[in-house]
């Protein structure tokens, strides 16, 4: 795919490429990036949302799951109408009314351990919008063997967090967090609750670490982890540093077989 703006891309991206910080080779890196969206529920619509907007030019949606009415108050790429439709195809359908120029591509499945190398082939960034701990460590792991970057995101009630991974230049997921929490810690929203505007903040920054990751622009939460209070308006910033043992990046990884 090429580059070169076009002038009705010049015109739909004006607004970010007057910012001093931004450019063209900026807008043009973005255009030629494929990322893959995994979740397109109440992190995964606001985070497409926001790259199909800024003309990140192919985003991949991976999701098993239908619509349902529950999900309307946190997902914004879901209508009433969409009530037992794929949430891929709906998040597809809307984006590309939103931008032409973007190519969303539905995947009406559930990533496993299966198809996670052939969904995240060729991505340039995966955003992890995933609401469990296995498929966290799952992503985690394929981008980490394959150089995957990775800008994850996460949400519990009105706090969350978000953190960014460069497969063996900073720590990854597992470095941050080695062991699962337990069980009581992945309750479904259905069971803890979720206020849209919360998650909506998460995944707005979820696309703006993914982006910083495709242009270039901007310093990433690399080796850092984000994590924010937003019912009292608490920000804590920690960092994180790679492990030596770690399971997906460590010193050991890759190193077994002899050949």
């Amino acid at each position: 795919m090429s580059a070169a703006l076009s002038d009705s891309e010049v015109e739909r991206y004006s607004r970010q490429l007057v910012l001093p910080e931004w450019s063209g080779e900026a807008q043009a890196r973005l255009k030629a990036a494929s990322a893959v969206v995994v979740g397109v529920g109440a992190l995964g619509t606001p985070a497409a949302t926001y790259l199909a907007a800024a003309g990140v030019g192919r985003l991949a949606l991976v999701d098993g799951d239908m619509v349902e009415l529950s999900n309307l108050h946190r997902q914004p790429l879901h209508y009433t109408p969409d009530v037992g439709a794929p949430k891929a195809i709906s998040a597809a359908a809307k984006l590309g009314i939103l931008n032409p120029e973007v190519l969303a591509e539905p995947f009406t499945v559930r990533l496993d351990g299966h198809n996670v190398r052939g969904l995240l082939a060729g991505a340039d960034v995966v955003l992890d919008c995933s609401d469990s701990f296995e498929t966290r460590y799952l992503i985690n792991d394929t981008c980490c063997a394959e150089g995957v970057p990775i800008a994850s995101a996460a949400v519990q009630g009105f706090t969350g967090l978000v953190l960014s991974v460069r497969p063996g230049e900073s720590a990854c997921y597992r470095c941050a967090f080695p062991v699962s929490p337990p069980p009581e810690a992945e309750l479904p929203c259905r069971d803890t609750g979720a206020i849209g505007a919360v998650t909506g903040v998460l995944g707005c920054l979820q696309a703006l670490e993914a982006i910083k990751l495709l242009s270039g622009v901007g310093t990433p939460l690399t080796g850092r982890v984000l994590h924010l209070d937003l019912l009292d308006g608490l920000r804590t910033l920690a960092t994180v540093e790679r492990r030596k043992d770690c399971a997906a990046c460590g010193e050991s990884v890759g190193t077994s077989d002899s050949g």
